[in-house]
């Protein structure tokens, strides 16, 4: 493209340097001619008083030299009245020529070496026609048009450079955009989800340029969306992988037992390496749209219900307080539902057996808290622990499952809290916001937490439940 712009500017602009610069070259040669002609006929002129006055050789020649040098003119007066003709100057043009202007008694030009030659007819006292020859020699008549010429050339020169060195300043202006688009195609085709292309140039590139990065950000997207869509139901395998470890755990002993629990371990090992590759990027979650949502109460009832069972082997207490009654949450059953089988399998997989726990649910008037809380050793390492695809290295964990619960109260515009529980173990709180347009304001802490002013009277009414019966 830059290229063939600059080859059509070539080419356009030497037809109009040509169309201008070779008829204007004519004019001025015509020019000088003209100028020089007109001079000798003003040389002729000033000789043609004294003819009419005189025929007398000495004034003639007076006037001759007064007029112009006898190398440039010449008079050529006919014989009359017994007196003999006068030639005065040196002679160039031919006789007939001279002859025939004295009979037809009009000026004209001919062509003689060296030049040209004016003759100028002039009517004499005794009614005899003398003739002024004046000579102009071919560099009076071309005086100064090989300048006018050389002007004209680096003109046109200029011009054509000028033009050339526009249209390739236009042509690298839209050319480089062009390549970087290209570029950036070919880093995101090769795997760079990273590429970018500045929006620059032409209209019509920075448009294709804005183009293609929203592509690349929606690819990033649906590739980030993708892997965590993979992670998340890979993380809920982990939820049947814990009952199923906890009963090969009662099978007793054995060749078959220790075979059950080795392929067990094997498979959850399995999983977990499956959640860290498909978790290489940061998730992005979206919030429940308009009319979206769930009952927490009855989700809460349900996985409590599925957990008791194992709950009661293991010998836990555990309780369930504020599910008695309906609470909406702008977040999908499938979403909860995994969010409280991480917690809940968190607490079977790193506490002791006979460890009690408690899922308490409490509605505000902006906000739904869901605490899980346990009697076990407590976490360590809190920002450690909800740090996004971290675990605490010692126990195998991927520590994704706090994350999965972040995620559900982030895309509501609320947070995930670890403390120390009044049960004397671990404690955290889920804040799900009800209201979606104190989303923008969030202020990020250490390790996705949000710090964010609460309700006095949400967390004082909470916390005065939270005991086991």
């Amino acid at each position: 493209m830059r290229w063939a712009l600059v080859k059509v500017s070539l080419a356009v602009t030497t037809m109009v340097v040509v169309a201008f610069a070779v008829p204007l070259g004519l004019v001025i040669k015509e020019m000088a001619r003209d100028r020089a002609f007109s001079n000798a006929e003003r040389e002729a002129a000033a000789v043609a008083p004294a003819l009419s006055i005189t025929t007398d050789r000495d004034q003639l020649e007076r006037v001759v030299a007064s007029a112009g040098s006898e190398a440039e003119m010449a008079v050529h007066i006919p014989a009359a009245d017994g007196a003999s003709a006068v030639d005065i100057g040196r002679q160039r043009a031919a006789a007939d020529d001279i002859a025939t202007v004295r009979r037809l008694g009009r000026a004209s030009t001919t062509e003689v070496s060296g030049g040209s030659t004016l003759l100028q007819p002039v009517a004499l006292s005794s009614g005899k026609i003398a003739v002024v020859e004046v000579y102009v020699p071919e560099s009076e008549v071309s005086n100064g048009v090989a300048t006018a010429w050389a002007v004209l050339a680096a003109v046109g020169a200029a011009l054509v450079v000028g033009s050339v060195a526009v249209a390739d300043r236009l042509g690298v202006r839209m050319v480089q955009p062009a390549q970087r688009l290209v570029e950036g195609a070919h880093e995101l085709g090769e795997g760079k989800l990273g590429a970018r292309v500045p929006e620059e140039g032409p209209t019509e590139l920075r448009l294709a340029a804005v183009a293609f990065n929203s592509m690349a950000d929606q690819v990033v997207q649906l590739l980030a969306n993708e892997r965590e869509l993979a992670a998340d139901l890979s993380h809920r395998l982990r939820t049947p992988l814990t009952v199923l470890r906890l009963n090969a755990a009662s099978l007793g002993d054995g060749p078959a037992a220790d075979q059950t629990r080795a392929a067990v371990a094997q498979l959850e090992r399995e999983v977990d390496t499956i959640i860290r590759t498909a978790r290489e990027a940061k998730p992005q979650t979206a919030a429940a749209g308009p009319g979206a949502g769930c009952d927490a109460a009855e989700v809460v009832r349900e996985r409590m219900s599925f957990w008791s069972a194992l709950a009661e082997d293991e010998a836990r207490k555990w309780r369930v307080a504020g599910a008695d009654r309906p609470v909406r949450i702008p977040v999908s059953r499938a979403d909860l539902a995994a969010a409280v089988d991480a917690l809940l399998g968190n607490v079977f997989r790193h506490t002791p057996e006979g460890t009690a726990f408690a899922v308490d649910l409490h509605n505000g008037e902006d906000a739904v808290i869901v605490l899980v809380s346990d009697a076990g050793p407590g976490i360590t390492d809190p920002e450690a622990a909800m740090a996004r695809g971290r675990g605490s290295g010692s126990d195998g964990s991927t520590g994704l499952g706090l994350d999965i619960v972040r995620q559900l109260a982030e895309s509501t515009g609320g947070d995930v809290r670890i403390g120390s529980s009044v049960l004397g173990g671990t404690e955290v709180r889920i804040w799900i916001q009800l209201d979606g347009r104190e989303r923008a304001p969030l202020r990020r802490g250490h390790r996705g937490s949000v710090r964010r002013r609460r309700s006095g009277r949400l967390v004082a009414a909470f916390n005065r439940s939270r005991s086991l019966p």
